[in-house]
Order: C-alpha cells, then sequence, then structure tokens
C-alpha cells in the first residue's frame, strides 16, 4: 500500500497561505490522495507484534500481559464456547458419517445413537414443522437421503473425537466437540460448534498469531483469546451462541488449523484469564498499535508508547504504511465539493509524531467539515486511525506563477 500525496493542489494551498490562484486551482479528476500511517487496527489492549517484541526482547507471558492489560489480574476459567459457524448459515447441519456418532435432542436432552456408517455416507440435521428438526441419512450408492427421525426440538450431532461439516461449497471442516442446529429466520438452520474452551482456542490462536512466534507471544495470545471467549460467553446467555467464527469476533477454524506450537501454548496457560475486579475483562487485542496503546472505556485500556510494536526482529510490517486513495473518493466522504486541503487537526499527543490522530478537518468549495480519524479509517478502509496526510514536493510547471514566486 504505497504512493503520492494528494495533488500539487491541495499542497499547495496546504504549504502556501491561501491565496485567490491556490483558491481557485483545482484537481484533477484522476488525482490520488496519499494517506500514510501507523499500525493495523484500533490499538486497544494487546499489540499481536508487540507482544512478540516483547517475548524476544525476553519478557514472560505475565509480564506482556501486565503491560498490555495493567491493573488486571490473574484468574481461572472453564467450559464451553458456542460458536457460529459462518459458512454454514444457508442450509441444515450436514456431516461425514462416521461410527459412534449421535443425535442430541436438546429438547428432552436425550441422547439417540445413529445407525453405522456402512452406506450411508452423510447424515444432516434440517428444519422440520415450526421450530423442530429431521435427521435423514444419505446413501451413495442410492443417492438417496433417507428421514431417519424427527425430533419437536433443536439438535445437534455429538460423539466422535472429530465430526467433519460439510459445507454448502462442498469444503470440508473438522471439529472438536458437537455440530449443532439453531433456529434462524427463514427456512434454514445456522451450524454452531458446540466445544470445550480449551479446545476452542486451538482453532483461535494459529488463527490470530503466528505459531513461529515465541512460546511468551503466543503464551499471551492464548490467555488473551480465553478471557475475551469468556467475556463475550458471560454476557451472550440469552442467544443461541456466544461468538462468531471471523475477525468480528476471533477468527476461528477448528481442527483443522491446530498446530503443535500453539496447541503447547494453550496447554502451558490452561484456564488462565485477566480479571479485573474479580470479572473477565475484555481483554481485545489487534496486529500492531504503531507505536501506542489506545485508550478505551474500561480502566485497562489505556494510552501509553509501546516500544515493544516495533521491537528489532519482530516482523511487524504494520509499523507504518502508505496507501493511495482517488481523491474523488475522498470528497464524497467528506462532501464538501472540491477539497482544498485536507489535514490533522488534532491528535492524542502520546507516541510517534504527535499521537493517533483524533479528528480530520477538510476545507472545500462547498464548505468545511470534520470527521473523527475512526470515521475516516471505515469509509476509506484503511489499516488503522494513526494517519497523516505527507506532504510531496511540489510539481512547479503546474503551479501558478503567482504561488510560484510566494
Amino acid at each position: 500500500m504505497k504512493l503520492r500525496v494528494l495533488t500539487a493542489v491541495l499542497v499547495a494551498s496546504t504549504v502556501i497561505s491561501a491565496t485567490a490562484e491556490a483558491r481557485e486551482f483545482e484537481p484533477t479528476a484522476g488525482a490520488d490522495t496519499t494517506i500514510s500511517g501507523r499500525g493495523f487496527g484500533h490499538g486497544r489492549g494487546m499489540s499481536q507484534y508487540g507482544a512478540q517484541g516483547a517475548a524476544i526482547a525476553g519478557k514472560s507471558a505475565k509480564q506482556i500481559l501486565d503491560f498490555y492489560y495493567p491493573g488486571t489480574t490473574v484468574g481461572k476459567a472453564t467450559g464451553r464456547i458456542r460458536v457460529r459457524i459462518s459458512a454454514d448459515t444457508t442450509d441444515g447441519v450436514r456431516v461425514a458419517a462416521v461410527n459412534n456418532l449421535r443425535v442430541r435432542d436438546l429438547g428432552r436432552d436425550k441422547l439417540f445413537a445413529l445407525p453405522k456408517a456402512s452406506t450411508r455416507n452423510q447424515w444432516s440435521i434440517d428444519p422440520h414443522g415450526e421450530h423442530g428438526t429431521k435427521v435423514s441419512s444419505y446413501n451413495t450408492k442410492t443417492r438417496k437421503w433417507t428421514l431417519w427421525k424427527t425430533f419437536s426440538s433443536m439438535t445437534q450431532f455429538e460423539g466422535p473425537a472429530l465430526t467433519s461439516l460439510i459445507l454448502p461449497s462442498g469444503a470440508v471442516r473438522r471439529y472438536r466437540g458437537g455440530l449443532r442446529g439453531i433456529d434462524a429466520p427463514g427456512k434454514h438452520l445456522d451450524t454452531v460448534n458446540v466445544v470445550s474452551l480449551e479446545h476452542y482456542l486451538r482453532g483461535v490462536v494459529p488463527r490470530e498469531a503466528l505459531s513461529s512466534w515465541r512460546p511468551a507471544a503466543l503464551q499471551a495470545q492464548a490467555v488473551a483469546a480465553r478471557t475475551y471467549s469468556v467475556f463475550h460467553r458471560n454476557r451472550s446467555v440469552k442467544r443461541a451462541y456466544d461468538l462468531c467464527d471471523t475477525i468480528a469476533c476471533q477468527v476461528y477454524g477448528g481442527y483443522n488449523d491446530e498446530k503443535n506450537a500453539t496447541n503447547a501454548a494453550i496447554t502451558a496457560t490452561a484456564g488462565q484469564v485477566r480479571l479485573y475486579k474479580g470479572k473477565p475483562i475484555i481483554a481485545e487485542f489487534s496486529s500492531s498499535n504503531g507505536g501506542a496503546t489506545a485508550a478505551g472505556s474500561v480502566p485497562y485500556q489505556v494510552m501509553k508508547v509501546d516500544s515493544w510494536d516495533a521491537y528489532p526482529g519482530n516482523g511487524n510490517p504494520n509499523v507504518a504504511w502508505t496507501v493511495t486513495r482517488k481523491t474523488a473518493a475522498v470528497q464524497a466522504v467528506f462532501d464538501v465539493g472540491t477539497i482544498r486541503t485536507l489535514r490533522v487537526i488534532r491528535r492524542t499527543g502520546v507516541g510517534p509524531a504527535g499521537g493517533r490522530a483524533a479528528r480530520i478537518e477538510a476545507i472545500g468549495s462547498k464548505g468545511r467539515r470534520e470527521l473523527s480519524a475512526d470515521q475516516l479509517r471505515g469509509r476509506l478502509h484503511l489499516k488503522s486511525a494513526w494517519i497523516a496526510f505527507p506532504v510531496a514536493p511540489l510539481d512547479m510547471s503546474t503551479v501558478p506563477a503567482g504561488i510560484a514566486g510566494r
């Protein structure tokens, strides 16, 4: 993500005192706006690359967590997590047939053993009636589905150590624990993986961190991910699931993504969570904070300089970056006509170059408008809100003589 700065026009109107000539000089339609930035993500809580940097510097997982979640204490958590599988929300719950597969009637909490695999190559839970389900088997020889049993409630597959979920795309992913059908709007079921907390983390940590990282960094990630999970589990008691499996929650890939190094980190920190006043914290983390943590709405999310984020050898590709956006797209965001000046008018004051941006001002042919840096980040799809608009050398051949001589 690279390239130029606003245009000679926008630079001219920023660097040179406002004159009639500068105000009348407009950018061409195809011009690009360059935005430079630091970090990747919201910056609250733990920097994942920062954790790796601290681990390289010899810090323990506890020291890393103490730095990123100040004022918190160590606690314990167990139990299970219910994870909505985002790639399987259009049909029922279809799995590969395997011996020892069972169906649990969730309404009566009763378990039923399914027939042995033999020619029954797949089993499926599908909607039945208003809020019931039906379980059917598929025979590859006859290529027919056969109804096995109906239920007046939701059901789930369980029993084997691993169950292969067949996605609508035809892809197959293996999961520990149970695979549950949950009532969803319309004539379909959503799929939820009901799995122990520790087994859930085995599919999370390798997706949220690099398995080649130092053990202390992976252990810190395991504790943060476990804590984040329990925090949301405590808030979702009235919902059919606790978390999703995407970046909107925590990325989770099930058994397919497990790695020895991350499994070891999870085992080394078994059950550990971070608490504030006796309760699990919202242990947020992001790829890189750019050199300073961001303040949040809770006491353990504080703003402070983070020297680990760019620590030598941690491989952080997001410490500093540059991206271009079409000037027309930037103008559409601010809706002030042709933009003459675009600048950061307030920063946090903590970290390199004055800290993370807070407010952005655009002055254009139709007026002036301010946006928060977070608003601009979302609308222009930027890595973070720590942004700046660098100044490039003027192309003097395109600047009116009256301006060039001032």
